[in-house]
């Protein structure tokens, strides 16, 4: 059951929970947000983007204060465009994790997210509409003198559930590897380091606890998170891995699922 009656950090994830299909913030979920704040709670936005990607979001949504950014690895000010807190992998396990992931997947492409920027080998040939200014080719990845906030990995022969099933093996003792909404991506952090557990130190730093948490998202690596807090909301269009494992389930983005749940609770 729900241990929340009244939260004090609502912790959401982006694409495919509180945004829309479209991308955008709808007008209800803009409301129940606003009402939410006025209520007391913070609104931390916990996602796989980099922080590039969110301050425009959060103008939508109304949101400021402190974000959690690439899987965890990063924390940032909305408000003063800051990165606050890093937490990138080692380079040393990076080069163990691409030699693991190309004997298992031959023909990856691999791509570094700095936290600013994504350096791009050839092979990796994804790319975000929205972000073009911010990629950059580089005959390797590990070559460049920059932090891997995250280290992507893709190929076009695999789903990500495939492709987690053949490395997460081989790479687990060397780092955290994840997956969201993008088919044939994995998403590689630095051992340890996941959604919930910054999210866990932004809670205790602001004297809250997990119990003070609603929670919610779609993707497998928003299922630390849902499990961490007091009640955790799978969306009603989630991944099957989380629609199995979370506790609760409220409906899809398309239909404000985070707005109903917060509706109800603040009622």
């Amino acid at each position: 059951m729900s241990t929340v009656t009244f939260p004090r950090i609502v912790a959401t994830d982006l694409d495919g929970t509180l945004l829309t299909s479209d991308g955008t913030v709808s007008p209800r979920t803009r409301k129940a947000l606003r009402a939410a704040r006025t209520a007391g709670a913070d609104i931390v936005f916990v996602t796989a983007r980099a922080p590039r990607g969110i301050r425009e979001i959060a103008g939508q949504a109304g949101v400021t204060g402190t974000a959690i950014c690439s899987n965890g690895a990063i924390v940032y000010d909305l408000a003063t465009d800051e990165i606050t807190a890093s937490s990138p992998l080692d380079p040393r396990a990076a080069r163990e994790v691409a030699q693991a992931l190309a004997q298992a997947l031959p023909g990856i492409g691999l791509a570094v997210e700095t936290g600013r920027n994504v350096l791009t080998e050839a092979a990796y040939t994804r790319r975000v509409e929205h972000d073009l200014a911010f990629y950059r080719e580089v005959g390797s990845v590990f070559d460049e003198d920059q932090p891997i906030v995250k280290l992507l990995a893709l190929s076009p022969a695999h789903t990500a559930d495939e492709m987690y099933a053949a490395v997460s093996a081989a790479i687990g003792h060397l780092a955290e590897v994840t997956y969201s909404g993008m088919e044939g991506l994995l998403e590689i952090s630095a051992p340890g380091v996941t959604k919930a557990v910054t999210l866990d130190r932004l809670c205790r730093e602001r004297g809250f606890g997990a119990g003070d948490v609603v929670a919610f998202g779609d993707m497998p690596n928003d299922l630390a998170v849902l499990m961490y807090a007091g009640a955790g909301y799978a969306m009603a269009n989630a991944h099957p891995l989380v629609l199995s494992a979370a506790e609760h389930r409220t409906l899809s983005n398309d239909e404000d699922g985070v707005a109903v749940v917060l509706e109800s609770l603040l009622a």
